[in-house]
């Protein structure tokens, strides 16, 4: 078992496994599953004043293009003014932006905010340095951006919200309900306001995250928000956290001058700014003994004049205090969400999950009658399918023939179905990611999958050989005849891309077929690493599998799906248990063609092809692999459980491949992890500036191109980490605007 589990963590369980914290599920244009209610700013993933003030701006753009919309207001009443425009929820940025937008617009509103204007601004402590990435964009809408500090940042948007006559009712919406086309929102104490349309700016407005330990309760002494420093200087104070708040708040009351301890769970500050940690870190060398950071540590209790922490090796040290700052953030307001009937990233109610019951048993049904069982039988029997299809062909060697002929099996079918899949969304996703790469490997793809993945084994080869326009020693080296279909093993070549023990069926034979030997030896032992080596796993897996295919084309809007965590990083080791099994099944065939037909190896032989049949191709590459798609993601049986993905996982450990980033423009925001649908935690290398390796990465470019600072870039990089080459097709957006 140690040396199992060193393997592990040589292979995979060594990399980072964060988590992805829940939000409201939103389109790209913010939209949910409740119709006519939109979601805008933070809740849409990217903790960031100019993409908070565009995001609101765009939500009332894509609200007046709606079709709907514009009927709907065309047909009101005039002088009906109970049903407004527009219930706006929220009066930080996005919302003052949503707010000033529907003015220019014409169009009747209605403001909530539960405390001030721009609260979360006003909270910020005193001088505090604003970021205002990306430095170059401008957003749009009226609301703009360009102070650096909190001071002249809250009188900048206060200024342009009072300059607009916009004005908030201090309410708190409870839920919103849609009742006959029209959404009414609840209000604290029982108001309904009825609108067309509700825009809901909350932020990151949930209950403060707590520590859950004793003495977190104790008034005047526990704080979540640091107003003025200076209220706290010559003073022992600890502030608990690890990203840019508390390091913020460290660096504050440091500089007022209160003695700062900073307790923080990690070993190292993985998420805040370049800019905080190299002021953090001056402030560590020249505070003369005023900040004290505590790595790797845990608060265990807070008493009234000392606190209890727990330090690496398990002892309590109790230090000296007057006031504690938990600066761990705050939850998404979820329950309001709940209540409104929004779906939550992660949630799962009864009707889910009858859906995925549902989903899963239509999947068994298909890849039984796919794969020839009792279900593909039955079908038979009942004369349900028509095997005798080809007998409709005048000519079985015409080009009808030979179709008419495939399309006798259900393999046939599935595959056209699989590829005009492939090909719909396929051009679906190049419209919606607009990047040279995704295009490009986009396009590969469906090339791939249509031609040498279809047509090639379907008809081409049959036409081909039917007509005798190929050799006879090549269709006898490697498809041999057969009492089926068009005479011929025709399906052998789909091995000429899924590589063994992807697909086992051309090397586990009764007798060896050498040329299929070779040709699995070369692309699995010499052509797929080197294309590793210098391209990473997704050489393969993101730009030539039919699986991947169809992963990057139905499955990208599914990708967030995706479970993440330690424990299911530990997970991804069932795929080397697959390997082993193909390994062990093809030992036992090779042993089986050196003895004699009725030796043990040639008896068991047929048994272990029949069950790994069923249980890996047709269980897990089919039933799971593709009814766990729309709840868990289009990679399942890709991360978890694919023998050729497990064997690539240790190509990958030598590979040059990596994602580099540019740490100083990482604003921690998780995007890069959230559309990871291999599960990597890609911003746990990022905010550091380390390049991702992790063998379970296909090349997807989705980190890369949802990244909204442009801090990630496909680059191939030698063992000490030096940059050698960077790719030259763009896959960031935000890249390709800069150039």
């Amino acid at each position: 078992m140690r040396i199992l589990r060193r393997y592990l963590y040589w292979l995979h369980t060594r990399w980072p496994a964060g988590r992805v914290e829940k939000l409201p599920v939103a389109g790209e244009d913010g939209s949910t599953n409740i119709p006519g209610l939109y979601i805008t700013g933070d809740l849409r993933g990217i903790p960031l004043l100019k993409f908070a003030a565009d995001s609101g701006a765009r939500v009332v753009h894509t609200i007046c293009a709606d079709p709907a919309f514009v009927a709907a207001r065309t047909a009101a009443e005039k002088e009906d003014a109970r049903v407004v425009d527009l219930a706006i929820i929220g009066g930080g940025v996005s919302g003052i932006a949503a707010a000033l937008e529907a003015r220019a617009r014409g169009l009747s509103f209605r403001l909530f905010e539960a405390s001030e204007l721009f609260s979360t601004v006003a909270n910020f402590p005193k001088q505090k340095p604003i970021y205002t990435y990306p430095r170059d964009m401008k957003p749009v809408g009226a609301l703009q951006v360009t102070a650096d500090v909190k001071e002249a940042l809250f009188e900048e948007l206060s200024g342009q919200a009072r300059a607009a006559g916009i004005q908030a009712e201090t309410a708190r919406a409870e839920r919103v309900q849609s009742r006959e086309g029209i959404l009414e929102v609840t209000l604290a104490g029982g108001e309904i306001v009825r609108a067309r349309r509700v825009v809901c700016a909350l932020g990151q407005s949930g209950d403060f995250r707590r520590l859950g330990i004793p003495g977190e309760d104790l008034e005047d002494k526990v704080y979540n928000r640091l107003h003025d420093p200076n209220d706290f200087a010559r003073k022992d104070v600890l502030v608990v956290g690890g990203g840019d708040t508390a390091i913020e708040t460290a660096i504050a009351l440091v500089q007022a001058g209160a003695r700062v301890t900073v307790s923080y769970r990690q070993g190292a500050f993985s998420r805040p700014k370049a800019e905080n940690l190299e002021q953090l870190d001056a402030l560590a060398w020249n505070s003369a003994g005023s900040l004290r950071l505590l790595m790797s540590t845990m608060v265990k209790e807070i008493r009234a004049q000392t606190v209890d922490i727990q330090t690496p090796d398990g002892r309590v040290e109790m230090i000296p205090n007057d006031v504690v700052f938990v600066m761990i953030g705050r939850d998404a307001p979820l329950d309001f969400f709940r209540r409104s009937g929004v779906r939550i990233r992660g949630d799962w109610s009864l009707k889910m999950a009858a859906g995925f019951a549902g989903f899963v048993a239509f999947c068994i049904a298909l890849y039984n009658w796919k794969s020839g069982g009792r279900l593909g039988n039955l079908f038979y029997q009942r004369h349900w399918w028509p095997v005798s299809i080809a007998d409709a062909a005048p000519d079985p060697a015409s080009l009808t023939g030979v179709i008419l002929t495939s399309a006798s099996s259900p393999s046939f079918w599935y595959t056209l179905v699989y590829s005009l899949i492939i090909v719909v969304f396929g051009i679906r996703r190049i419209r919606r990611r607009r990047t040279p790469y995704v295009t490009a490997q986009t396009a590969v793809l469906m090339a791939i999958q249509v031609l040498p993945l279809f047509l090639l084994p379907e008809i081409l080869l049959p036409y081909l050989g039917k007509n005798h326009l190929l050799p006879a020693g090549l269709l006898d080296a490697l498809f041999p005849v057969a009492d089926y279909g068009n005479g011929r093993e025709y399906w052998r070549a789909y091995g000429l891309i899924l590589a063994w023990p992807l697909n086992v069926y051309n090397v586990f034979t009764a007798h060896p077929l050498p040329w299929w030997l070779a040709i699995a030896f070369v692309q699995t032992c010499v052509l797929i690493p080197l294309a590793i080596f210098f391209w990473g796993k997704g050489a393969y897996c993101g730009w030539v599998c039919s699986c991947g295919a169809l992963a990057e084309t139905l499955g990208d809007t599914q990708r967030t799906k995706m479970v993440h965590g330690p424990g299911w990083n530990r997970a991804n080791a069932f795929g080397q248990g697959v390997l082993a099994v193909a390994v062990v099944l093809l030992v036992v065939r090779i042993i089986g063609w050196t003895q004699p037909a009725d030796s043990w190896a040639n008896r068991v032989s047929p048994v272990f092809l029949d069950r790994y049949k069923w249980i890996v191709d047709v269980f897990l590459a089919g039933v799971v692999g593709y009814g766990f798609y729309f709840w868990f993601s289009g990679r399942v049986w890709c991360r978890f459980a694919c023998p050729l993905a497990a064997l690539m996982h240790i190509y990958a450990r030598f590979s040059r491949f990596g994602i580099v980033a540019e740490k100083k423009k990482c604003i921690s925001c998780n995007v890069c992890t959230s559309v990871c649908h291999q599960g990597i935690d890609v911003m746990s290398f990022a905010n550091k500036g380390l390049t991702m390796q992790d063998p379970q990465c296909v090349r997807c470019s989705a980190c890369v191109q949802s990244c909204p600072t442009g801090v990630l870039s496909f680059a191939q990089v030698d063992r000490g980490g030096k940059v050698l080459k960077t790719d030259r097709l763009a896959a960031s957006p935000v890249r390709l605007r800069e150039h």
